[in-house]
């Protein structure tokens, strides 16, 4: 059971980036998925959530409206579309899923 998230690296205010979390080891159809970051600091933060199926969608506050989360279950594979990002956005960025252990996650680093 494994996650892996990718897709992260340094962009500058308003850019824009896709973050992808890759799953092996379990049906990831059978779980809803959740993105999460943790900024120096700080706690990790929920940021979105999407049902198993995907026809569920929740966004904290900050991110409504800028980010998207999607997946692909044929694939196996769960995203997550940052768009018009700012420098708070700039974090360590996670997915999980209920069966399996917290990943190694990405940083996402917002910055002029």
């Amino acid at each position: 059971v494994q996650l892996v998230e990718s897709g992260g690296g340094l962009v500058q205010p308003g850019g824009s980036l896709r973050l992808s979390c890759t799953a092996s080891g379990f049906t990831f159809s059978n779980y809803a998925m959740s993105w999460y970051r943790q900024a120096p600091g700080k706690e990790r933060e929920l940021v979105a959530s999407i049902g198993s199926r995907g026809g569920f969608t929740n966004y904290a506050d900050s991110v409504k409206g800028r980010f998207t989360i999607s997946r692909d279950n044929a694939k196996n594979t769960g995203y997550l579309q940052m768009n018009n990002l700012k420098p708070e956005d700039t974090a360590v960025y996670y997915c999980k899923l209920s069966v399996a252990s917290w990943g190694p996650g990405t940083q996402v680093t917002v910055s002029s």
